[in-house]
């Protein structure tokens, strides 16, 4: 396992991980924003945007790199259930009252509607991701 994981990130070179960088706390930013525009969820401090999408969501998608589509957004789940319990169970993100998932799903299920939409982001940000670094940047390196 370790050797599996040190080659994946060793695969890696400086311009791509620019890009999952930028792209995902480009998503970080404009997802909180959205939350708080909305009222339905917001990290409590700026700097959980760096933390959770940066340090914690980037080296998940560079290890589920490769796996299809639905693997990555199954592992996705796990990752993310882990990181949406712990936010609101450490109080870290706070969930406007009577928002509208809480409206449409009832108090009981935020935190798995959270979970589920946000498991998206591990196949979907390595599909960006390989779409800037490929056609945008035009580094024509086959990526695994």
């Amino acid at each position: 396992m370790k050797k599996y994981i040190t080659a994946k990130f060793r695969e890696i070179e400086g311009v791509l991980y620019a890009v999952y960088i930028f792209t995902y706390l480009g998503a970080g930013v404009i997802m909180n924003t959205i939350g708080q525009s909305l009222e339905i969820a917001k990290f409590q401090h700026w700097w959980q945007i760096i933390t959770c999408y940066g340090l914690y969501m980037i080296p998940i998608s560079i290890l589920l790199r490769g796996h299809s589509f639905f693997n990555q957004y199954c592992y996705g789940l796990l990752a993310m259930g882990l990181l949406e319990f712990s936010g609101y169970a450490l109080e870290t993100s706070y969930v406007f009252p009577d928002n509208i998932l809480v409206q449409w799903f009832g108090p009981y299920t935020f935190a798995l509607c959270m979970t589920l939409f946000f498991a998206i982001y591990f196949p979907l940000g390595n599909m960006v991701v390989n779409f800037v670094y490929n056609r945008l940047l035009q580094i024509k390196k086959p990526l695994q």
